[in-house]
């Protein structure tokens, strides 16, 4: 059998194996059971949260097959004589369904005259046409369009619940992720499920044993490693500048992605400050970082000589926001701790 990669194996394939999205796949259920449909729908949102497996779903609740589906990718396919084409093809009557459904994946790529072209059409389709429109940038989608469609925004997962998700694939894959290491690979997806599981693909493909720690999945993806980021946030905490800039060097000299670097920098301080301030966050942090790296944060959180507080986020912030524009990748963390230390002065 041919490998299948994971996002693939593991895309759902009916509303109750979609993950995260309950309101939305609830209205859409509904809306079969009552038939009361909409002509046209909008599904915006970003990357990998199951826009165009949800459309393929509710397409096949509606009882239409793959001969009545299309999919249409409008990035490549948004000019006026595409969309002509489209609207031309959409009066002919289904195969063998009761409906034909259009899919039009990223249709804020569509052109200005695409869109003209379009909107009579998807005002006033055949009643056995259906438009299911996916985008990644609603704000581009024209208001015109917009008030035509049934708009549904998809959520964003929480780290949390990534971390939930490939660990539950892991052990359905026959290995054993550790808390710290799902944790990393969730954090690495960025907020999506596909992601997620491309990442955690890596991960299992390099692995020597079949259980995984935080330090095997670093190694794999080429994540910081957990040490530099600690010994940087200790130095903070600390007052020690040297041995902040030194964690941050290191880094550096390791080839790691600095504002990924400063993503964990960030995390970590977070998380500190929550286990300080926000006691019943305890136990589910624990779950979620696993005791090793939850013991570390909790020596952290309760040290009455911490210089980590509300100012420590909002400098390390503000270095992240110029991290982006920096000639130098490491110069805003520097600034940072220059600025907390009153090293500048």
């Amino acid at each position: 059998m041919a490998h299948q990669s994971l996002y693939r194996a593991y895309r759902p394939h009916t509303f109750v194996d979609v993950v995260g999205q309950d309101a939305i796949t609830k209205a859409l259920a509904d809306q079969i059971v009552s038939k009361k449909l909409a002509h046209a729908y909008l599904f915006a949102g970003s990357r990998g949260l199951g826009k165009t497996s949800i459309a393929r779903i509710f397409a096949h609740e509606l009882g239409t097959t793959d001969k009545d589906l299309y999919e249409i990718d409008a990035a490549s396919n948004n000019s006026v004589d595409d969309i002509r084409s489209l609207t031309e093809n959409v009066y002919t009557l289904p195969f063998e369904s009761p409906y034909k459904v259009y899919i039009l994946d990223e249709a804020h790529m569509l052109s200005k005259g695409a869109w003209n072209a379009f909107l009579k059409t998807l005002e006033e389709p055949p009643a056995h046409v259906i438009f299911i429109l996916a985008t990644t940038e609603l704000s581009k989608v024209p208001e015109t369009v917009q008030s035509r469609c049934q708009v549904y925004e998809f959520k964003k997962p929480s780290r949390a619940g990534l971390a939930k998700l490939v660990a539950e694939v892991a052990q359905k894959e026959g290995f054993t992720l550790e808390p710290g290491a799902a944790d990393l690979v969730a954090l690495l997806a960025d907020g999506s499920y596909r992601d997620s599981l491309s990442v955690l693909e890596k991960v299992l493909s390099a692995a020597s044993g079949k259980k995984m720690s935080r330090k095997d999945a670093e190694q794999i993806t080429g994540a910081p490693q957990h040490e530099l980021v600690q010994a940087f946030v200790i130095g903070l905490a600390n007052g020690d500048g040297s041995k902040a800039l030194g964690a941050v060097r290191d880094a550096a000299a390791q080839g790691a992605d600095i504002p990924l670097y400063l993503s964990l920098v960030l995390d970590l301080v977070r998380t500190i400050l929550l286990v300080r301030f926000a006691p019943e966050l305890r136990k589910e942090l624990s779950e979620e970082l696993g005791a090793d790296v939850y013991g570390e944060v909790e020596s952290m959180a309760q040290s009455k000589e911490s210089k980590l507080s509300h100012d420590t986020l909002r400098v390390l912030l503000d270095a992240a926001d110029r991290i982006r524009f920096s000639p130098i990748p490491t110069l805003p963390l520097e600034l940072a701790v220059f600025e907390l230390l009153g090293q500048d002065k």
